[in-house]
């Protein structure tokens, strides 16, 4: 008898300490605005150091410029080299192939980034007239197809 009622106690004491635990819990967030000054700052950062040593080639015909911080978003700009291609038959021809590359491409190299909120755009502009061909701006809602 002795040990059941303690082994009863036991359990009850056991209960409401569980019961007082799950009342009391309380979850923090980081504040949106702290957040927001946060990735800014990352931004900035990562900005300034992935572009030390830019211009670089990133294939036969593609070289990337510079890296921009601007806000929350880190801009990757870029030059393409058309060759004898008009700017519209590349925009014409190459866009949907591109932006699913490029899409698949951040969701797997930028994925802290983008886990963090913080936007990456990719911008091509042709080597030869500076127009910007292409534009891609990709959030972490958008890599859900590539997981």
């Amino acid at each position: 008898m002795k040990k059941s009622t303690i082994l009863i106690t036991g359990t009850l004491l056991f209960i409401q300490i569980l019961s007082a635990d799950e009342n009391n819990i309380t979850v923090k967030e980081y504040p949106l605005k702290k957040m927001q000054q946060q990735n800014r700052s990352i931004v900035k950062l990562a900005s300034e150091e992935l572009s030390r040593n830019l211009p670089q080639k990133v294939d036969k015909y593609t070289t990337l410029m510079k890296i921009e911080g601007k806000g929350e978003t880190l801009l990757y700009i870029f030059e393409i080299n058309t060759g004898t291609k008009s700017d519209e038959a590349v925009q014409k021809e190459g866009r949907t192939r591109m932006q699913k590359a490029v899409t698949n491409g951040i969701c797997h190299s930028s994925k802290r980034f983008l886990d963090a909120h913080i936007r990456i755009a990719y911008i091509y502009h042709s080597a030869t007239s500076k127009k910007e061909l292409f534009r891609f701006n990709v959030k972490k809602k958008d890599c859900e197809y590539f997981d």
